[in-house]
């Protein structure tokens, strides 16, 4: 399956219209970057029930800066809408295979229910 380029303008309808998206940012100048791109490639041919996007962090800043990406290659999956994972580098190819596995095998309400947990309890509630 080929990647996806994503903007601003189509983001949300990739994330939300997509029960498993990997988020590649990344940069046309940035070495790292290239050097991942087979290894991303060859995931999206390994895990076809997945969605792969690529974003362009030069072209798409606003969404780059809304992510609070500092570095690139920055990888983030994306879950029933939820990021379940987010690390800055690029992962060798069996590590990539791995962490989409692990995630394709979360067990969603779980993570719900935790971060409905984080997001009532006390130490996060403001004064």
């Amino acid at each position: 399956m080929a990647t996806l380029d994503v903007t601003q303008e189509n983001f949300h309808q990739v994330i939300s219209g997509n029960k498993i998206v990997v988020v590649d940012f990344w940069a046309p100048w940035c070495g790292p970057c290239r050097s991942f791109a087979p290894a991303y490639e060859a995931a999206s041919e390994k895990f076809p029930d997945v969605v792969f996007a690529k974003v362009n962090t030069e072209e798409q800043q606003a969404l780059a800066a809304h992510f609070q990406i500092r570095s690139i290659p920055t990888l983030m999956i994306f879950r029933e809408q939820i990021i379940v994972f987010a690390q800055p580098g690029a992962l060798p190819a069996a590590a990539l295979d791995q962490v989409i596995g692990k995630s394709k095998a979360l067990d969603m309400d779980e993570v719900r229910r935790e971060i409905e947990k984080h997001r009532t309890s006390p130490a996060q509630k403001p004064a």
